[in-house]
């Protein structure tokens, strides 16, 4: 019975230390040595209706570079808006799943709204290179989707 305790204890253990908690505080800003592109831009809900209010931007960014580093990030419209709030986040080597926070004012209502992930690299906001063209477009009347 002992040796069953001391083994779930070196489990738990084990799983614990295998935790990894990202403080962007301690993290060194993000330079040219980190190549970032998006992967995946959404928001939340999926279409959305004439008028109604975005609830939560979704950013998957890929970073390829040695290490974590700390970064601001925002979401711009075509014109330039920044249509979500900046958030500051600690990239990790890969896929990073990132949700921001929308505007209060922004809503669409055009036709097609296109948007820019941006990022701010050795001190500098840039615009993010993109597997693709990410875009509001407008289906079955007042409704858009970003699919």
């Amino acid at each position: 019975m002992r040796q069953l305790k001391v083994l779930v204890l070196i489990i738990a253990a084990a799983a614990l230390q295998s935790c990894v908690v990202v403080d962007p505080d301690r993290l060194g800003a993000c330079g040219g040595s980190h190549r970032l592109q998006v992967v995946n831009l959404d928001v939340s809900p999926d279409p959305l209706a004439e008028g109604q209010r975005i609830n939560r931007w979704f950013v998957r960014l890929r970073a390829d570079g040695s290490g974590e580093c700390r970064t601001t990030i925002r979401v711009r419209d075509e014109s330039g808006d920044v249509v979500a709030q900046d958030r500051v986040w600690g990239l990790r080597p890969g896929d990073n799943e990132i949700e921001l926070t929308p505007l209060e004012r922004y809503r669409f209502s055009r036709n097609e709204h296109c948007f820019q992930v941006v990022a701010d690299i050795a001190g500098t906001g840039r615009t993010v290179d993109a597997a693709r063209r990410f875009c509001a477009r407008q289906i079955a009347g007042n409704r858009w989707s970003m699919r």
